[in-house]
Formats: C-alpha cells, sequence, structure tokens
C-alpha cells in the first residue's frame, strides 16, 4: 500500500487550486541549486511562477526541505534554493535517503516527475530532459529521466534534451520505452540553445489544445508512461549551431581532462558553455525556461478543460 501522501507537503495555494480544479504546473528545483548562479536562478523561478500564474494555472515548484517533500514553495523556500551550498541534487535513487534523513534536496526531471505524480499534476515544466550522455557506450551514462519518462504519466514540456548529449540514442531509448516526443510547432528535436538538432520528432502538433487531447487520449488507454513535449527556443535567442556545437565539443573535452564523471558532469559543462559564450547560453537558458512555462501553463488549462 502507497503512503506518500504522508510525505507530502502542498503549499496553501497549490492545495486551494486542487480543491477548486485549478489547473497546476510542476516545476523542478535543480535548476535553481545546480542550473544557475545567484540571483539568476531565483529571479528566473519567480518569473517562472510569475508566467504560470498569468496563464490562469498555479505553480508547484517542487524540493525538499528538512526532509519535507514541497509542493509549492515560498518566496523565502526560493531564495534558500538559491543561495544555499549544502542542496543534494535529487534523482529517483536519492529520494528515500534524503527524505528519511531529513536533509535538503533540489529535485532533478526524474524526481519532480515522480512527486508530480504523487500530488495529482499532470504536466511539468523544464528546460531540458537529461539523456544519454556522449561515451555512453563506455561508461553506461543513461540519465534516470528516460526511464522516468517510460513509467510515470506525466508530459514534461522542454526545449528537447540539453545539446551537450548524445541526442540520437537519447531519442532510441525513448523510442524503445514507447515515449512519444511531440514537437511543438516543429519536425525538428530541438537541441536546447539551438531550435535543430538533425533529428526529427515523432509527431508534430500545432496547439495545446490537441496536445491536451493527446495526453487524456493516451492515459485513458491505459498507456503508461510520460509524454514529451518539445517545444523549440524562440528564435530570437537561439544559439547558432555550428558555433553551439564547437563550444560544447571544447567543454566535454574539458570534462575528460579533469576527470569529471557522474552528477557533476551536467553542471560543470553548462558553466564552461556560459564562459566560453560570455554569458550568452546563460540568456538563451532563461528565455527556453519562459517558453516553456507559456506553452506549459497553456497546456494544463487545456487539460483541465477535458472531462
Amino acid at each position: 500500500m502507497k503512503n506518500f501522501e504522508n510525505y507530502l507537503h502542498l503549499s496553501p495555494e497549490v492545495k486551494k487550486a486542487k480543491e477548486e480544479g485549478i489547473p497546476l504546473v510542476a516545476l523542478e528545483s535543480t535548476i535553481i541549486s545546480h542550473g544557475m548562479p545567484y540571483p539568476d536562478n531565483v529571479q528566473t523561478a519567480r518569473e517562472v511562477e510569475r508566467i504560470i500564474r498569468k496563464a490562469g494555472a498555479v505553480p508547484a515548484t517542487i524540493a525538499i526541505l528538512k526532509g519535507e517533500i514541497k509542493v509549492g514553495l515560498t518566496d523565502e523556500e526560493l531564495e534558500f534554493l538559491g543561495k544555499a551550498k549544502d542542496v543534494a541534487k535529487v534523482s529517483r535513487r536519492d529520494l528515500p535517503y534524503i527524505v528519511g534523513e531529513g536533509k535538503n534536496g533540489a529535485t532533478t526531471v526524474a524526481s519532480t516527475m515522480i512527486i508530480a505524480e504523487m500530488a495529482g499534476i499532470k504536466v511539468f515544466v523544464t528546460g531540458g530532459i537529461g539523456g544519454v550522455h556522449r561515451g555512453a557506450q563506455e561508461t553506461f551514462d543513461i540519465s534516470a529521466d528516460l526511464m522516468e519518462l517510460a513509467r510515470t504519466n506525466v508530459a514534461v514540456v522542454c526545449a528537447g534534451a540539453k545539446s551537450i548529449l548524445d541526442l540520437g540514442l537519447t531519442l532510441e531509448v525513448l523510442e524503445t520505452h514507447g515515449v512519444p516526443v511531440i514537437g511543438y510547432q516543429t519536425n525538428d528535436f530541438p537541441a536546447f540553445y539551438t531550435r535543430k538538432s538533425g533529428f526529427i520528432v515523432d509527431h508534430r502538433v500545432e496547439d495545446t489544445e490537441t496536445l491536451a487531447k493527446i495526453l487524456k487520449t493516451k492515459w485513458h488507454m491505459g498507456l503508461e508512461g510520460g509524454v514529451v513535449i518539445a517545444n523549440p527556443i524562440p528564435e530570437a535567442y537561439a544559439m547558432e549551431e555550428s558555433l553551439m556545437n564547437a563550444v560544447i565539443e571544447r567543454a566535454v573535452l574539458e570534462t575528460k581532462e579533469k576527470e569529471i564523471a557522474g552528477k557533476e558532469v551536467t553542471p560543470f559543462l553548462l558553466a564552461t558553455i556560459k564562459e566560453i559564450t560570455k554569458g550568452k547560453s546563460l540568456e538563451a537558458n532563461i528565455q527556453l525556461v519562459y517558453n516553456n512555462a507559456k506553452v506549459g501553463a497553456a497546456l494544463a488549462v487545456n487539460y483541465g478543460k477535458i472531462s
């Protein structure tokens, strides 16, 4: 018997939204604690929440504070996550330890999906999903995000997968596990900082009303697992593909030279890319998250209208 309700703490705003049937949008907290520097991280988190509220939904930023799973954070809690240095990066394997030991943790895509499903939230907005790392044929470094997408009934609105990954193998793993990859107004699978990756999505959809119907159909049919909704970064903020490929190759080489591995790879790569691009990659990251929030909020609102 599952007793996950005993571990969840819904904020007053989230609790009220559930009681009144107002659409909810889940948000991760790793992007705050590990994805961006302070104060950009907190400012971005607040703006994302504002965008979602403006669209008629309620944001539910998820984190673990002193062992308590929080669904919906206060402004003070956002500030704490943005500044604190001892917040663990929490995926599925880490949840029981961090909760059981009463520690602080920022949720990844995988753990945010788990907690969102526990809380009955169907739409989750993030920057980009994790995937198969380059050289995974030797290292077996594959993000738990992909396995979670195969088993957890939450739609993930993202700008594709981070271009530091092996995008071809990432899509192959998603296909193997039956996870639909739907392009929002695009045929191309976006590569986080850029609108194209050279890979094609499974299906293209033009509006959030249709996306909502597809999600409802999938889960009504009993087809378990999530959906990747690939929403490209706005053209005005997209980075040039050949430039980013060269930057990423350089950053990946540095990780090998410095023998960086495991959970430290992605934060190191993102920080290195930011340094090489003189901050332009950070601005792109922020803008793509805002764009995902707009699409995710509209999707949640439309999903809520379907009986």
